[in-house]
């Protein structure tokens, strides 16, 4: 019988788990606001995976401004996952596409620090083993743009900040970015709304009544979204129909949309000579924006296949995609 490993994928907003048989849990956590409950939060999501033997962890929580530094911050975080182990043994993914035992990882902060894109890449490369391919995650915070090279990542940059700089990582999602952020013709440049109300509103994300992470702390819903959205115009429910707020949310998701098709472009072709463009991969909880960006042709490339990690995972394993390529891949590895 083969050990049961835990993908775990440690963000600053949600902690994400999945082993490779297909079980898969997102949790919110809002790491700058209280990073002293790591260890609890950690622990309660691993304690519902009771036959876990091994974890396998990735982060992106190390650059929340509740730690001065990144290697303060990726040590924090394996400092809460070691004390989540105990006797379980715990490997640590690298952009160099091997993991690292846990005290090792210490000494190579750089290469553990934000490394989930690079575990989902190398799992998500098998969908797309010959000619170039490009993965699309999109998240609530940040997308990732990959290009692929007979299914091995084929990136510029390696951290957040050269990612950033080549378009292969983009600060916008689904859930969390400002409105204002996305879009700044004639907008409060004010926390009055993120896009989760944009995708409520359009009815791409679901209403949660009993869920009051928003940006005026009301409930994620229909009614109270186009409220959020109003005040982005400097209006309220009762000066604006909703058939305008819902015009208004549609312009920002066009401009999200054209945004990150641009970055998508420009990770792809801009600095590199790459391989002729076969396969697009997308995933994330904004997979449905991904499948848009490529409802027209992109860039001329004649994409011969869209594989949607929703469809070949499902929903559930899509939206945590990192914490269960991490488990794939740890149980394929060597320990």
């Amino acid at each position: 019988m083969k050990r049961m490993i835990l993908g775990l994928d440690i963000g600053g907003a949600n902690l994400k788990a999945a082993t490779a048989d297909g079980r898969a849990l997102t949790v919110p956590f809002a790491l700058w606001k209280q990073p002293e409950r790591l260890p609890v939060a950690l622990a309660e999501l691993v304690a519902h995976f009771p036959q876990t033997a091994e974890l396998a962890v990735t982060m992106t929580g190390e650059l929340c401004d509740c730690y001065e530094t990144k290697r303060q911050g990726v040590n924090a975080i394996l400092d809460a996952v070691r004390d989540t182990a105990a006797d379980r043994p715990v490997r640590v993914w690298s952009v160099d596409g091997e993991f690292l035992p846990l005290e090792e990882s210490r000494a190579n902060s750089r290469k553990v620090a934000a490394s989930n894109w690079h575990a989902l890449a190398t799992f998500a490369g098998r969908f797309a083993p010959h000619h170039g391919g490009l993965l699309i995650d999109i998240g609530s915070t940040t997308t990732d743009i990959i290009p692929l090279n007979e299914g091995t990542p084929y990136t510029l940059g390696r951290d957040d900040q050269s990612r950033m700089a080549n378009c292969e990582l983009v600060y916008a999602g689904v859930r969390r970015t400002p409105v204002a952020a996305v879009y700044q013709d004639r907008v409060a440049s004010e926390l009055f709304a993120t896009t989760r109300d944009v995708y409520i509103v359009l009815g791409l994300l679901p209403e949660k009544p009993n869920d009051t992470d928003t940006a005026d702390g009301r409930a994620a819903t229909f009614d109270f979204a186009l409220a959020r959205l109003a005040r982005m115009l400097g209006a309220d429910r009762d000066m604006m129909a909703d058939d305008e707020i819902i015009h208004f949310a549609t312009k920002v998701h066009t401009a999200l949309m054209v945004r990150l098709k641009s970055a998508a472009t420009q990770a792809y072709y801009g600095a590199q000579s790459p391989p002729e463009l076969r396969t697009v991969i997308v995933s994330g909880e904004g997979e449905f924006l991904a499948r848009r960006i490529f409802e027209t042709s992109f860039s001329g490339a004649p994409i011969t296949r869209v594989v949607a990690l929703n469809d070949e995972l499902g929903p559930v394993i899509s939206a945590c995609a990192p914490a269960y390529a991490l488990a794939v891949l740890a149980m394929e590895s060597p320990s």
